[in-house]
Order: structure tokens, then sequence, then C-alpha cells
């Protein structure tokens, strides 16, 4: 038979396990981290574009800047792969209209990167999908860019 000690310390670490298996069961330990998103003030697709990341869990911090440019050369995204809006999210940049489903698929793999592109302005993508485009959708590319400036198709969408 235990000695009485052992069996209420048995007990208590079981009862202090369970705020912590509920965490994990319900998603709490899986909190997203907050999305900087450097946008001009007058951009409706770049809002829109908040509006789906928040819709998808995470919570968004606009920046308004005058000029995304000189921004976008700070943080280290190339020129080439511009869009209307830069992010920074958990270490990555996330350059135009990229969809939620693909951050987080960089926040989960970590691949060594500086971020993943959305190039353009495609029509259908996140934030270029409102009424006024009709249900159209152009085909694009998420493209994973490295850090000596290369990138590599992340993800395609380009059959609907």
């Amino acid at each position: 038979m235990p000695h009485p000690r052992s069996a209420r310390r048995d007990l208590l670490l079981a009862l202090a396990a369970i705020p912590l298996s509920l965490a994990l069961s319900t998603g709490a330990a899986q909190k997203l981290p907050t999305v900087e998103v450097f946008k001009t003030p007058a951009c409706g697709c770049c809002d829109d574009w908040v509006k789906h990341l928040q819709a998808n869990g995470f919570q968004v911090t606009p920046i308004n800047v005058p000029d995304l440019a000189p921004v976008r050369a700070r943080l280290g995204m190339p020129a080439q792969y511009g869009s209307c809006h830069t992010a920074r999210v958990g270490g990555y940049l996330v350059e135009g209209h990229v969809p939620a489903r693909e951050v987080r698929r960089l926040l989960r793999e970590r691949p060594q990167a500086i971020g993943i592109a959305v190039p353009g302005m495609p029509i259908g993508s996140p934030g270029m999908d409102g009424p006024i485009y009709k249900g159209l959708q152009q085909p694009y590319d998420v493209l994973l860019v490295q850090r000596d400036g290369s990138a590599r198709v992340f993800a395609s969408y380009h059959k609907r």
C-alpha cells in the first residue's frame, strides 16, 4: 500500500495537470502571433486583407505609412515581390494578398526564409475578392522568398 503522503502528492500532481491538458485540447496553447501590417491609409484591399486575417484567428495591428517602398526595403523584402502591403509576423515577412492558411503553414513549418509573397494584386486572392470583382479569379502563386532574394513556389492557386 502506498504511503498516504505519496498518494496525496500523486493526486495533487494529477489535478495540477488538468488545466494544461484542457488548454492543449481546446487549442488555447496554439495562440497565433500578432501580425503587423504596413499599408497606406486609403488602401481598401489592404483593409480587406486585414479582415481576412482577423476572420482566420489572427490579431492584426495595421500601421499606416505614407509610402510602402521604403518600409519594404527596410524590412528586407526584395522589391520584385512587392504588392500593396507588407506584414511582419513571427520573424517572417508576408508580402501582398497571401491566404491566411499559407501564413499559418509558414509559422508551423518555419522554413529558412525571409517570408512569403504574392507579388502584384491578383484578383480572387484574399482582399482582392470583393463583390466588385464579380467572382473573377486569376491564378497566382505564393512564393517562399529566400534570404538570397530568390524564390520558389510555396503554394499554387491555379484552379479553384
